[in-house]
């Protein structure tokens, strides 16, 4: 059996701090006062939405899945306990920020696959947030920190996003995220399996 990575998310229980990895992809938060956050970010398959609300509740964190024009809503209600994430992540009211000296471990990496993970072009794609334009050059310094060198990728069918390619770092990458959270998922979750070959 392989040893798992210290830093892999099947290697460490979750926590509510695993929740920057829905903000280092479409996630956003919206403070009421200085009190209380919601946390809210947007899919495009029920299996993410599923998914999603199971992982919020591991981290004892309830949340609902809701339709809306743009796919599958998937929220929380305000609450006290997300402010901190709230106030490392926002500038002012509601601009969102990437915290300096972002560290990331396999379970946000884990949560930002479920939410905007996917193949693109022979590598994998982390989707970014494109209303955050700002945030994409400090959340891809935080994943080359990981050991997952990227390059800033917008194709035509998809957002922005950090695209991670060749075996050796995919292979980092599924270590780190864990298997699939469910047989849906495996289409669209990294693997080496997936790594284009060489010419």
């Amino acid at each position: 059996m392989a040893q798992l990575s210290f830093f892999s998310a099947e290697a460490n229980p979750p926590t509510r701090g695993d929740l920057a990895g829905l903000l280092c992809g479409p996630g956003r938060l919206a403070r009421f006062g200085g009190v209380a956050a919601r946390l809210s970010i947007v899919v495009g398959e029920t299996w993410r939405g599923r998914a999603l609300v199971r992982a919020f509740g591991e981290r004892g964190v309830d949340a609902t899945l809701y339709t809306c024009e743009e796919g599958l809503l998937v929220r929380t209600a305000f609450r006290a306990d997300l402010s901190p994430l709230a106030a490392a992540w926002s500038k002012g009211e509601d601009d969102k920020t990437a915290p300096d000296g972002l560290t990331l471990g396999g379970a946000a990496l884990r949560l930002w696959a479920l939410a905007a993970g996917a193949w693109t072009d022979g590598g994998y794609l982390l989707g970014l947030d494109p209303l955050a334009p700002w945030t994409h050059e400090p959340i891809g310094t935080a994943v080359a920190r990981c050991g997952l060198p990227s390059v800033l990728y917008c194709g035509q069918d998809s957002g922005p996003g950090l695209r991670i390619s060749g075996r050796r770092r995919l292979g980092r990458l599924a270590e780190l995220v864990g298997r699939p959270p469910l047989a849906a998922a495996e289409a669209s979750w990294p693997a080496v399996s997936r790594a284009r070959q060489p010419a």
